[in-house]
């Protein structure tokens, strides 16, 4: 059964301690609740009492920190500065009766001198205090009316009416007036703006990609489509397919394909049964963006270090979590009471999603993929990589690739969580560490006030940081072998340490504050860790770990897409496209293909064409399908067939606007496109003062779950791809999270690279790579090189990549240089020439690194790949 991504929501409304402190200033009489309870709704009495302060204030009640001013018939209070939460600051009123099923309306009078946001609830009164309604309205000094409605899921006599006031850093008026609560209200039925019923990308095809899009039509026999460039011009016409009623979304749909238009431009629409499409470009430049925003996204989700504004305006902001008050810090974390008698450094990292936790199995998959997409370049012919200086980071232009300094805050976070030598538990790592308790939105970083607490070790913690800190062995040992080595030595305590305690689960119900990330099989966690260690080190403890593993022959292609609690495929896919002397290495290689062959039909079968199809979408769907995509390009990288690498083009579609919804779901790219992830840093939607999250921010996508109260308010019923809302709100649909902006930055990286979809021809080369001799520190390596082609080569330039640390010290017959672990070799004046059938040969010697030298997968002459 593929186990659910998230568990776990954040409490919507007050703490305890704001419910204990307001109750005690001013609740309603009993008489008042019994009063409210046994008035039925369904008759559209006022619910608030007093809500024009014709009578005073009575029955509301207030925070400590405010004081009431009903003067003139209005009620005003002055809101301290200062404060973190916004129920630091609360005015309300209590014994509010509702009808499970009844629809009301709420309206006020409000306004804020200066203009700040104000959160309007409706909500129940004690733990777990579930919202039923959650509004905030952007409050100016002229004042202004505003309106909801909703739809109460619970029959309850005590509910709590609340305006929170709190989390402004400078004191501020608030008014209020005209507050009403009546039943009979007409049904708020949320219907979402789907715009024309042609759905396409909204960003980009390929020129000579594949170019696919869906129609929402009643037809069932085809109908004219029509493409037309930016000023209007028809330049391709064609029959739709009718595909009938596709499940995921409910609707009759029809496909068009107009691949075989290849002219690149930008505006171009798409027009069938009297409907045209949103604007779309042709062209490649929207990918290069792409892969460098989505990689983007992960400074500005760094811990303890400040984000520079001059690198990415709008988003700077102080270090959260640095110790500064009001911050308690991570530089000194205790673990929760009666876990440990230490305190850990654990400082830097990524905030794992909306909120300010750090989660080890989950920074796990996300490093492994940023690291496995740098890996890509040494081992994939269309591999592609932003060049360091492309993300404006604080590491850029220090001759490392920026996509590994970035992934080195994390990985350097990760390495922290393990616990010490001569500590219980030794070696292992810890599951996580965030806040005592939740808190609120919004909420910059620097200023959570609450208490950090590291939590219980766990044997997945373990494994993931055994299987992330082998990865980054080898591939950091040719810029800073120190790092490298320091990773590996982590890496086999970590493996150590898990086989000593193999069954050390997190806890289901440790989920106060933060996402539990339990997870009750951790055998795809100990495959993936042996599978890591193998390829680094070459030794037979990890690899008779991995032959012994029954998910080594198993079939790990399920429907669902894999994540960070099934992260065997991670194992399965690095084993196939990482050179290493696994004994059965061809068949891992297969069954990457297999695999891709499930998705590749699924895709071909869906009339919306994406390579994800369950009955009921998971949370994080999104990230689901682009892990799918990234078997289907592992596939594509293996075997050189274009239909893998199509698939994967087709599927970028769907999360960039071809959906039932009609939207891409990543931030600033197609006209229409999330914005409102549920997210503490980018609350825009909640403070105008904040910005929306950045561009190539990919949201959750939809969740059959809905588990959040204002996707239950508003999707009950929903088919599949309906089950989201762009709301901050719906922390089960619209969050983003590092591991799911991972499998975006993989996938963008590996479009940029196929240019403008033309598919690249052999290098018409065969290559003969011979290690003769190896010796502690250093070994000899002839390289011959054959022309196949029909026509002579006049000058070459030859090109690998080394599986990690090694060095050329040596070479004859070539002009060898090395930059990283990327030797390009060169012929002489002498050898330049290369007859149809010719062959030239040239050698080397290089110092050994610690670990297994392979032959290398890729070699490629003169930019095209070599046969082996």
């Amino acid at each position: 059964m593929f186990r659910p991504s998230r568990r776990w929501g954040v409490p919507l409304a007050v703490t305890a301690a704001a419910v204990l402190a307001a109750s005690a200033l001013g609740a309603p009489a009993a008489g008042a609740a019994r009063r409210h309870a046994t008035t039925t709704a369904a008759e559209g009495p006022e619910q608030i009492v007093n809500g024009t302060f014709d009578s005073g204030t009575d029955p509301w009640w207030h925070t400590a920190d405010l004081t009431f001013d009903a003067t003139g018939g209005r009620l005003c209070a002055d809101v301290p500065g200062g404060t973190v939460n916004p129920w630091d600051a609360i005015i309300g009123q209590s014994g509010i009766a509702l009808v499970k099923g009844e629809t009301y309306a709420v309206s006020m009078y409000g306004s804020a001198d200066p203009a700040k946001p104000a959160k309007v609830l409706v909500q129940m009164p004690a733990d777990p205090y579930t919202a039923y309604l959650t509004a905030t309205p952007q409050l100016a000094p002229d004042g202004g009316t505003y309106s909801y409605t909703f739809t109460s899921p619970v029959d309850i006599s005590d509910a709590q009416v609340q305006f929170q006031l709190g989390g402004s850093a400078t004191p501020w008026r608030f008014c209020v007036d005209d507050v009403s609560l009546k039943g009979g209200a007409p049904p708020d039925v949320y219907k979402p703006d789907t715009g024309p019923r042609v759905r396409v990308n909204q960003v980009a095809y390929l020129p000579k990609g594949p170019k696919n899009a869906t129609v929402v039509t009643d037809a069932t026999t085809p109908l004219a489509w029509r493409l037309k460039n930016a000023g209007g011009e028809v330049v391709a016409s064609g029959e739709t397919t009718p595909r009938g009623v596709d499940a995921s979304s409910g609707q009759n749909v029809h496909s068009i394909d107009f691949s075989g238009y290849t002219k690149p431009g930008s505006g171009y629409t798409l027009t069938a049964d009297g409907e045209t499409s949103r604007p779309f470009d042709i062209g490649a430049d929207a990918y290069e963006r792409l892969s460098v925003d989505a990689l983007k996204f992960y400074y500005t989700q760094r811990s303890g270090i400040a984000i520079q504004d001059s690198l990415r305006p709008g988003y700077g902001r102080p270090a959260g979590h640095a110790g500064v008050a009001p911050n308690q810090g991570d530089t000194a974390v205790p673990c929760q009471p009666g876990i440990c008698d230490y305190s850990l450094d654990v400082s830097g990292g990524w905030y794992d999603a909306g909120d300010h936790g750090k989660y080890v199995v989950n920074g796990g998959i996300s490093v492994a993929q940023l690291m496995s997409e740098f890996e890509r370049t040494k081992n994939a012919a269309t591999a592609h990589s932003p060049r360091d200086g492309a993300l404006a980071i604080p590491e850029s232009g220090n001759g490392v690739p920026d996509i590994l300094d970035e992934a080195r805050w994390e990985q350097e976070f990760l390495l922290k969580m393990q616990v010490p030598d001569g500590r219980p538990y030794a070696g292992m790592a810890h599951h996580k560490i965030h806040d005592q308790n939740w808190t609120g939105l919004p909420l910059l970083p620097h200023l959570d006030p609450q208490k950090r607490e590291l939590h219980p070790v766990s044997t997945a913690a373990t494994l993931n940081l055994a299987a992330t800190a082998a990865q980054a062995a080898r591939l950091f040992a040719p810029y800073d072998p120190a790092f490298a080595a320091r990773n590996l030595t982590a890496a086999r305590k970590a493996w150590a340490a898990a086989k000593a305690h193999p069954a050390i689960l997190a806890s289901p119900s440790d989920g106060t504050g933060g996402g539990t990330y339990d997870d009750a099989d951790v055998s795809d966690e100990f495959y993936w860790a042996a599978a890591e260690l193998f390829i680094t080190t070459g030794e037979e403890e990890f690899r008779d770990q991995v032959l012994a593993s029954p998910l080594h022959t198993a079939d790990i292609w399920g429907p669902g897409g894999f994540d960070w609690g099934h992260v065997a495929q991670l194992g399965r896919l690095d084993l196939a496209t990482v050179p290493n002397t696994l004994p059965d290495r061809d068949r891992v290689r297969r069954s990457v293909v297999e695999g891709a062959d499930r998705y590749l039909a699924t895709l071909n079968g869906h009339p919306y064409g994406l390579p994800y199809d369950p009955p009921t979408y998971e949370w994080g769907s999104n990230n689901l399908v682009l892990n799918n995509m990234i078997v289907m390009a592992a596939a594509y990288d293996i075997t050189g067939t274009r239909e893998y690498r199509d698939g994967v083009l087709q599927g970028v579609d769907y999360i960039l606007g071809r959906n039932a919804l009609n939207q891409s779901y990543v931030t600033g790219y197609g006209e229409v496109a999330s914005h409102n992830q549920h997210s503490r840093l980018y609350s825009h939607q909640l403070d105008a003062s904040l910005p929306n999250p950045p561009a190539g921010t990919l949201a959750g996508g939809p969740n059959s779950g809905i588990q959040d109260p204002t996707a239950q308010a508003k999707l009950q019923g929903c088919k599949p791809q309906f089950c989201y809302i762009d709301d901050i709100n719906s922390w089960s649909t619209n969050e983003l999270a590092i591991n799911w902006n991972s499998p975006l930055s993989w996938i963008s990286a590996f479009v940029a690279g196929q240019g403008d979809g033309t598919v690249k021809a052999s290098g018409g080369c065969r290559v003969t790579y011979t290690t003769h001799g190896q010796w502690p520190g250093g070994f000899t390596t002839q390289v011959t090189v054959h022309n196949t082609g029909q026509t002579a080569i006049d000058g070459w330039t030859l090109k690998w990549s080394f599986l990690g640390g090694q060095k050329v010290s040596h070479s004859w017959s070539t002009d060898l240089t090395q930059t990283g672990a990327t030797v390009t070799a060169r012929n002489l004046p002498w050898n330049a020439h290369l007859a149809p059938g010719g062959s030239v040969t040239f050698g080397f010697t290089a110092s050994s690194a610690p670990g297994p030298n392979p032959p290398p997968d890729l070699i490629t002459l003169d930019g095209a790949p070599c046969a082996g």
